[in-house]
């Protein structure tokens, strides 16, 4: 039986695609023919460029402050207004904040999950509105963590943001599987980021995390991109619900 990855005709919004993992997901999700919206506050040229490069799907940006949710409604008209449509929302964008549980800050607790969590929500939210009044499909990929998984350190709020974003895409999954609207999540292992450079700058940290990853190395943000244009694709019509680790093996040691 022929399996379709194609997303030909498609429009995605990607958030948070500015660099890292977002944008290898919004240049993975062209390559396979998608028109991809870009979401955040940052300049997003760098992804311009490799989507323009890439030769398939086109792409437009859209400046917006996930913060808050205020501008929630105005990313999802926007894409519409761009192509008509939008088809498949990645929920990329996301913060942290480091320090022990004791002196934690309700500032620092307040921000990431009002980014990780609430935006994330009422995003989707907007999104599956006009799909479920035209009673047409579509797909909603959330980036939750291995911290869905397990408890980590220092990082309260945000294994709180992305432990309640597992859960929340099995909800939305439950809610909207029967409306044609797939609800996935993908949560990524130790991937060579920005975000990540302290830790890999680190000898005893960066020899630590190796040995635990069986793949032996860290992932590169590319190999993220397969498993997001399986689940926004008609390959993936039939899974609702999956948080699925692309981890190198980490939850497998």
């Amino acid at each position: 039986m022929a399996v379709s990855f194609d997303l030909s005709g498609k429009t995605a919004i990607v958030t948070g695609a500015n660099t890292g993992l977002g944008q290898a997901i919004a240049v993975a999700l062209a390559g396979a023919g998608a028109d991809v919206a870009l979401v955040g506050r940052s300049s997003m040229a760098d992804t311009e460029a490799a989507i323009a490069a890439a030769g398939s799907g086109k792409s437009h940006t859209i400046k917006a402050d996930l913060s808050t949710i205020e501008p929630v409604q105005d990313v999802i008209d926007q894409a519409i207004a761009w192509t008509g449509r939008a088809d498949i929302l990645v929920n990329n964008a996301g913060i942290i904040r480091r320090a022990d549980a004791i002196d934690f800050s309700e500032a620092d607790w307040d921000a990431v999950m009002d980014v990780n969590l609430k935006t994330v929500f009422f995003l989707s939210q907007a999104f599956a509105r006009p799909l479920i009044s035209e009673g047409r499909g579509g797909k909603i990929i959330n980036i939750a963590s291995l911290l869905s998984f397990q408890g980590g350190i220092r990082i309260p709020s945000y294994t709180a943001s992305k432990s309640g974003l597992a859960g929340l895409t099995r909800l939305l999954a439950c809610e909207w599987a029967g409306k044609g609207i797939n609800v996935n999540a993908i949560a990524p292992g130790y991937f060579s980021t920005n975000n990540t450079e302290a830790l890999r700058n680190d000898p005893d940290r960066n020899s630590a995390i190796l040995g635990r990853i069986p793949a032996g190395h860290w992932g590169q943000p590319e190999e993220l991109g397969g498993a997001a244009v399986f689940l926004a694709s008609p390959a993936a019509d039939y899974v609702h619900g999956v948080v699925l680790p692309v981890d190198g093996g980490w939850l497998a040691r």
